[in-house]
């Protein structure tokens, strides 16, 4: 058993732009670079391991062979998705499915997420939710008439920031952002409204309007309100939870000389690296893994404990 870096998935979308191979050292051959899917097992995009035992094998068959390494609280699957996203564009207001709906309709989980702004533009920011209540004859008028905006809650956003976005939550990331986004595993997305853009071949995006009619919550949202988060400091590192939902757990770890955390046989770890470099060790394991900004290294449930050297900024994930 060992700590396993892997291979993402790069993803193509027209608002995609370069930034995660320039910022985040992404040699993945796609342009634009929308979305780097770091620790996935979903068949529309699979994480490969490229060192060790199981080095050239997807996470997927070293998961299906090793069940013990997701841990005694998942059900059998990896219950999460983490990614970069580079919105060079405007995304288009969305919104997704619960697990039940996308179970019955759609055939896998549905897609509750959480954002970290890693990088914002001035002026940048995101749509969270409806400004007022609406109607489905409003959205309807609004979708044709291009003038949907007016319905939608506008968040300034700086770095930093973070956001959770449950199910059924109408959303939009906008142009200029960066985010590292940890999500239910899925790739269920029902779009709104596309600011009638094409793609690569001229044709303008599906819309699933009717979809999101059932499943978008209509309601206004309330304000969105950046909380103190609680900070711990230990020497050499300090720690700090940024979402806690039924899903997954997020915590933000900065190392300045060296960090020491054990992964029981309760859940697996994720470490997504956001600024840095390190390495870890592990009881067996004396050489250390080393990894850098953009890396993601996943920890199989029951690796024991673990220790981390160097100067990075982690997002550690769990169930």
């Amino acid at each position: 058993m060992e700590p396993m870096l892997l291979k993402p998935v790069g993803k193509d979308y027209l608002w995609g732009g370069i930034r995660l191979k320039t910022e985040f050292n992404k040699d993945l051959d796609v342009a634009p670079l929308a979305e780097s899917w770091e620790c996935s097992v979903h068949p529309d995009g699979q994480s490969v391991v490229i060192n060790g035992d199981y080095k050239d094998r997807t996470l997927s068959d070293v998961l299906n062979e090793n069940p013990d390494y997701l841990g005694t609280k998942t059900d059998g699957e990896l219950p999460i998705l983490a990614k970069f996203i580079d919105a060079k564009l405007d995304l288009s207001v969305q919104v997704h499915p619960d697990d039940e709906y996308a179970r019955v309709h759609e055939h896998q989980n549905g897609k509750s997420e959480m954002w970290y702004v890693l990088d914002a533009l001035p002026g940048a920011s995101l749509v969270i939710g409806f400004a007022h209540d609406v109607t489905e004859s409003q959205l309807r008028n609004a979708v044709e008439a291009g003038n949907l905006s007016k319905h939608l809650q506008k968040i300034p956003v700086k770095k930093g920031d973070i956001f959770y976005i449950p199910a059924g939550l109408v959303h939009a990331i906008g142009a200029g952002t960066l985010i590292a986004e940890i999500q239910e595993s899925s790739n269920v997305t029902y779009r709104v409204y596309d600011y009638n853009r094409t793609d690569k071949n001229g044709k303008r995006r599906e819309l699933h309007f009717d979809k999101a009619l059932d499943v978008m919550n209509m309601k206004a949202s309330p304000p969105v309100i950046q909380h103190a988060r609680l900070c711990r400091y230990y020497p050499g590192c300090s720690r700090e939870i940024l979402c806690r939902c039924k899903y997954f757990e997020t915590e933000r770890i900065q190392v300045s000389k060296a960090f020491a955390f054990s992964v029981f046989d309760t859940s697996f770890q994720v470490l997504l690296c956001i600024d840095g470099s390190g390495g870890i060790e592990t009881e067996n394991i004396h050489k250390p893994l080393r990894f850098k900004k953009g890396d993601c290294v996943f920890l199989p449930a029951g690796l024991g404990r673990c220790h981390i050297v160097g100067e990075v900024e982690l997002l550690k994930i769990r169930c």
